[in-house]
């Protein structure tokens, strides 16, 4: 109960009481200890108002990921529609020159020609990357049983070509299963391993190595360490924050082709899975990505949505 002072300062005080009874059984008097829990009431404030602060934060940060949701499935219309359509008129007209008129241009022309077809399928590739960091969640697939082994496998047969063209020696220890989106995981292998044959040293055979560990958090949850090492040119790490930005690029485009997406693709896809991607490298000295992710999920994952 509250007291108000003579000094108008509030007091909170709580207090238990025995009753004694005569030996009719008639109540005659009663003790009792009144105690100050005025600390302990103006803990209980404060932790509500923290409370209310934080729910507030909570709602404001779904609000703002509602609204980036939407946005994102605004720019995948569009991307899709709008800003594809004249792409590939340009990209049609372009090859109806170069074919029927070929024999009339001069070198400078045709070198134009050659410059604009090269930059509409830059666009192209780079407007496809686009859709699918926006995709990630938009369009994610609900988490089942993964065997990584399998998703290791599909991806090296679809690269099979660019690996026998690189001389590339790709390595893969047993992989664990896992719950996961097994479209977005493999997304996440095809992306590190093209960079990995992509960013070799000259004269050099690209080797990967890709391995794992189980792990524990502090809740003793499990995860899976995945563990992508290469012997390729590498980076400072000063720049570690850079790479998993959409459109870094750490080299120019004459050097290395690319949209610069693929590893912003990657952290978006590991982050949907609730896991955690990170880099360690040096220059010349290859580079080894390390991906942290749980090996089951409890909570009810996004099924499919249209964009």
């Amino acid at each position: 109960f509250r007291v108000v002072l003579p000094s108008q300062n509030i007091r909170w005080l709580a207090g238990k009481g025995l009753g004694i009874y005569d030996e009719t059984g008639k109540a005659s008097r009663m003790i009792g200890i009144n105690y100050d829990i005025t600390t302990r009431k103006v803990n209980e404030q404060l932790l509500q108002e923290v409370n209310e602060t934080l729910e507030q934060r909570v709602a404001d940060r779904t609000a703002d990921l509602e609204r980036s949701n939407r946005e994102l499935q605004e720019f995948a219309y569009v991307a899709s529609h709008d800003l594809q359509e004249p792409l590939r008129k340009i990209t049609a007209f372009a090859d109806r020159l170069r074919s029927r008129f070929s024999d009339d241009l001069d070198d400078v022309a045709l070198d134009y020609m050659a410059r604009m077809q090269n930059s509409a399928e830059r666009m192209k590739l780079l407007i496809n990357d686009l859709l699918t960091l926006s995709r990630v969640t938009t369009q994610a697939q609900p988490f089942a049983a993964t065997d990584l082994n399998t998703i290791a496998t599909n991806v090296l047969r679809d690269l099979e070509t660019t690996i026998e063209a690189a001389n590339a020696k790709v390595t893969v220890s047993s992989l664990p299963t896992i719950e996961a989106d097994q479209s977005q995981i493999g997304r996440v292998f095809q992306n590190l391993i093209s960079n990995a044959i992509k960013f070799q040293r000259p004269g050099e055979r690209p080797e990967i190595e890709i391995s794992s560990e189980l792990i524990y958090d502090e809740d003793n949850e499990p995860y899976v360490c995945l563990r992508m090492k290469d012997n390729g040119i590498g980076f400072d790490e000063k720049y570690l924050d850079r790479i998993f930005l959409p459109f870094q690029r750490l080299h120019g485009r004459n050097d290395y082709e690319g949209s610069g997406m693929g590893l912003a693709i990657c952290r978006r896809i590991v982050e949907r899975h609730g896991g955690t991607i990170r880099a360690q490298s040096a220059p010349n000295q290859g580079a080894t990505f390390l991906i942290t992710l749980p090996l089951e999920h409890t909570d009810v994952q996004p099924q499919q949505q249209a964009s």
